[in-house]
């Protein structure tokens, strides 16, 4: 056969197999073109979510809306996924720029053998300060100790246990107290911001001894929560959340009535749900409210439940519809609130307690700027700035009451 004959036969077979492939892409893509939904770019999220098919029999009664509502929590975790990572960018960046100065002079100090001063947490100065009791602590076996932590079983792993051990005791000799007494001195020192830690230390001491008392246990909860807002370091955060939401389950179990109890097991559900996904902050966010409904009934004259429930009402009313549509495919209806209900609730603790908390008078004049009552928001920003920054609660409201402040008298 001659060469060119060769060839043009070639080509010919090239050509056939290509419009025979043309073909059946052409015939998938007209079969798909009614079972296929494209998702929009926009909703992509950096990582090409593939295309969402159905087949025909889910178009058919509840297994529409069942499809379609798992696919929404899928986009909705992606959204939350991506919120998540940027936030965490965002400190991350914030650290490398406060560290990157300071490390011409870390390294001076390492290569000239000086010891480099790190900001400490208060777990990691608690545990410097009773250096001999850790060390003899220190030989019992991880699932050991996590039981040991506040005398109950935690949720805590090996790896996690071993980073922060408790000691069984922070001090060697225990001074022996009675539990009227104890509970007083607890509740005295936790009274001064910078005794805080003290406060959780003589608790622990005394855990052994008291731990099946309910007014020891919702104290206990109380003090892991207080070592949660002392502690920088996220891990230890977490460790803390997870122990006192531990106890304060015990709590409320064995003391359904006691408000303190519903309290604190309410404001451990808030902390552990920093370290949860988007179902499970919106799961935590139910039973806030659910235990923190239950301790106003159970402590109607207590002011820091009322500032509670109107921060839950606040950031109720400022959801977006994307998170509320979340919440009502997840548990069937919509978390509804709204400023006035919030407003109400911060007038309730001024009525209870006047200059209750800088916090409380900056919310009450975020209220009344959301409902255009510019006199009444500049009022509660001016006794805001009157009253003393002792945590850093109060100075993180005196940063943003300022800000209000100007842009209020900006505005006149």
């Amino acid at each position: 056969m001659p060469h060119s004959t060769n060839k043009e036969l070639i080509l010919g077979i090239m050509v056939g197999t290509t419009g025979i492939s043309l073909l059946l892409l052409w015939y998938r893509k007209i079969c798909k073109s009614r079972t296929t939904l494209n998702l929009p770019k926009f909703l992509s999220l950096g990582n090409k979510l593939d295309s969402v098919t159905f087949q025909d029999e889910m178009y058919n009664g509840q297994g529409t809306a069942a499809i379609f509502q798992g696919r929404q929590l899928q986009i909705l975790e992606k959204l939350n996924e991506l919120l998540t990572n940027m936030e965490e960018l965002k400190e991350e960046i914030r650290v490398l720029k406060e560290t990157i100065p300071k490390l011409e002079e870390y390294i001076q100090g390492e290569l000239g053998g000086k010891i480099t001063l790190h900001k400490i947490s208060p777990q990691h100065r608690a545990r410097k300060r009773r250096l001999p009791t850790v060390q003899s602590s220190g030989t019992s076996n991880s699932s050991e100790e996590a039981e040991s932590e506040g005398g109950y079983i935690t949720a805590n792993t090996d790896t996690e246990e071993q980073n922060f051990p408790v000691p069984k005791a922070f001090n060697t000799h225990i001074e022996e107290l009675n539990l009227d007494v104890l509970l007083q001195k607890a509740d005295n020192l936790r009274m001064n911001e910078c005794s805080k830690m003290e406060s959780f230390e003589l608790l622990c001491d005394h855990k052994e001894k008291f731990r099946d008392e309910i007014e020891f246990i919702w104290r206990l909860a109380r003090a892991y929560g207080d070592m949660y807002e002392l502690s920088t370091n996220a891990q230890e955060k977490k460790h803390y959340a997870n122990i006192g939401k531990t106890l304060g389950e015990r709590a409320i179990t064995r003391a359904p009535t006691n408000g303190h109890c519903h309290l604190w097991y309410a404001v451990l559900c808030g902390y552990v749900s920093e370290f949860e996904g988007l179902q499970n902050k919106i799961n935590y966010g139910h039973r806030f409210k659910e235990h923190l409904d239950k301790a106003i009934q159970f402590l109607p004259e207590e002011p820091f439940l009322y500032y509670l429930k109107g921060r839950y009402c606040y950031t109720v009313s400022k959801l977006s519809w994307i998170e509320k549509k979340m919440a009502a495919t997840l548990f069937g209806k919509i978390p509804s609130s709204t400023v006035e209900e919030a407003l109400q609730n911060f007038l309730k603790v001024e009525e209870l307690h006047p200059g209750f908390s800088k916090s409380n008078y900056l919310f009450l004049a975020k209220c009344y700027i959301d409902l255009e009552q510019t006199d009444n928001a500049m009022k509660f920003c001016n006794l805001a700035v009157l009253l003393p920054c002792v945590t850093k609660e109060d100075k993180d409201a005196q940063k943003e009451v300022k800000k209000i402040s100007t842009s209020l008298k900006s505005s006149l």
